[in-house]
């Protein structure tokens, strides 16, 4: 893992990258990376993502304690270290409320169509968790069942969670997620979708394995629901599922030592 130092530059980047793409606005998001297997450094509250300085952040141990640091930590905090403690591979995660996901978290509505495969292959789907008040236990309670199956997740009314084995690829998935969402809006506003099924869907999974994109320890199905498909559609389909269990039973890397 990069350096302390190191590692407050590159959240200083990326939070202005949040910012500068319009993913937060005022002082929401929050981002941090795993220091050592019993330190998270974080930003701090009350904060634009776009104007902190490497100073600014925060150090806290697995219970959120602040153990370095001028300012106080995100009362968001919980989330993310409820991420590190299920995920082990995980060393970075981003939450921000990108408009046009947000706007699906906000309408009821997960991204869990095939419509795209750069998003089967990297990211499977993105569910949608139930509301919780933000800064309570309320809010990972919602998250919990999906951290370990799932890379990112839409929080109801409220934005969306990426996380991967460093910060680049959790800001990445950040903008997969966003991206996907955009398409996935036009396709209502068409009102015409076409997800990928049978053995397009199934190619596209055992893709995954040499796929730099998709480094992750997690599942990430696919969801689709049966009674959309046709019967080769759902014969392809179940191919597709046995496909993936025997990948994910096998070793994809495994978590990186530290």
């Amino acid at each position: 893992m990069s350096g302390e130092r190191q590692l407050r530059r590159e959240i200083i980047f990326f939070g202005k990258m949040l910012h500068d793409r319009g993913y937060v606005a005022a002082m929401d998001g929050n981002l941090s990376v795993r220091l050592d297997e019993d330190r998270i450094l974080a930003t701090p509250t009350a904060m634009c993502k776009g104007m902190m300085r490497p100073s600014d952040l925060v150090i806290v141990d697995m219970e959120g304690r602040c153990l370095a640091g001028r300012r106080c930590v995100s009362s968001e905090i919980g989330m993310h270290l409820l991420i590190y403690k299920k995920r082990r591979d995980i060393t970075a995660v981003v939450h921000a409320h990108p408009t046009t996901a947000t706007g699906f978290a906000a309408a009821g509505m997960a991204l869990t169509q095939p419509l795209v495969s750069e998003v089967v292959v990297g990211l499977g789907s993105i569910p949608l968790a139930r509301y919780g008040t933000p800064g309570t236990p309320e809010l990972w309670e919602a998250l919990e069942p999906f951290v370990p199956e799932y890379d990112a997740i839409l929080m109801s009314n409220h934005g969306v969670v990426t996380y991967g084995e460093d910060l680049h690829q959790a800001y990445m998935k950040m903008e997969t997620v966003e991206h996907f969402a955009q398409i996935a809006l036009v396709t209502h506003v068409l009102g015409r979708q076409e997800p990928l099924a049978g053995q397009d869907l199934e190619k596209l999974i055992l893709a995954r394995s040499k796929y730099q994109g998709s480094r992750s320890s997690a599942r990430l199905p696919v969801a689709v629901s049966y009674a959309s498909l046709d019967e080769n559609q759902l014969v392809g389909r179940k191919r597709a599922e046995s496909s993936l269990s025997e990948l994910v039973s096998k070793p994809r890397g495994g978590s990186r030592p530290r």
